[in-house]
């Protein structure tokens, strides 16, 4: 095998099993709301802009034939599907968030109407496309600076989880890595924030750690 295709395989390969990992996350609030049968301390919102995001992703790997993006995100909307529907069967107010789930969705199929349907050159299409999915991940990747403030007004990294932090800056290493390869600014781009706010979590944890936040709870007691 040549050395590119070597390089090929082992960055296609990091980017399916860390962002898997990333996504596998969620399986322990899955099984908290098994449990417990209640969706308390589980946060419904970023299971949907993931969801979303994953087939929007899914979409762009169709359209430029890239089977690393189609079967990553493929496996990742179905998990991020599951923990839907479970936070929904057991969360006891369900219309708010069938109402955001709808708008999301609309808002969704809209725009794969628009690209599909409105958009007859292809390669018009994949650089729409590719710009879309590049924001709506930026976005999420600099969503968390709100609760990043947080806890540095109260000097607690309780909120924040490690394992997340090191699998998302393994997976936004890895795809930043992958688009440099295949030399596309769309996967590229997007992945650079998500680098960034988790060495900022990283930093963060550092700076305050859970053992000392555990103490302060002590004495609080």
């Amino acid at each position: 095998m040549e050395p590119d295709a070597v390089v090929d395989s082992l960055l296609s390969g990091a980017c399916v099993l860390f962002t898997l990992g990333m996504f596998s996350t969620g399986l322990s609030d899955l099984r908290h709301m098994r449990v417990t049968r209640s969706v308390d301390s589980v946060q419904f919102l970023p299971f949907l802009t993931t969801d979303v995001n994953n087939l929007s992703w899914l979409s762009y790997g169709v359209l430029k034939g890239d089977g690393t993006l189609i079967l990553v995100n493929a496996v990742g909307a179905a998990l991020q599907t599951l923990y839907i529907l479970v936070y929904l069967h057991y969360c006891p107010r369900k219309r708010a968030l069938l109402l955001q789930t709808a708008t999301l969705l609309g808002v969704l199929l809209l725009g794969c109407g628009y690209f599909w349907l409105m958009v007859p050159d292809s390669d018009t299409r994949l650089q729409q496309l590719g710009l879309f999915c590049s924001v709506f991940t930026i976005s999420m990747y600099l969503s968390p600076l709100a609760d990043l403030a947080k806890v540095i007004k109260t000097q607690s990294t309780q909120r924040l989880s490690y394992s997340l932090t090191i699998t998302t800056l393994l997976t936004s290493t890895s795809w930043t890595l992958y688009g440099l390869r295949l030399r596309d600014l769309y996967i590229m781009v997007p992945n650079l924030p998500g680098i960034l706010t988790s060495f900022i979590r990283l930093w963060l944890f550092w700076k305050y750690p859970q053992e000392q936040d555990k103490n302060y709870r002590l004495l609080q007691t």
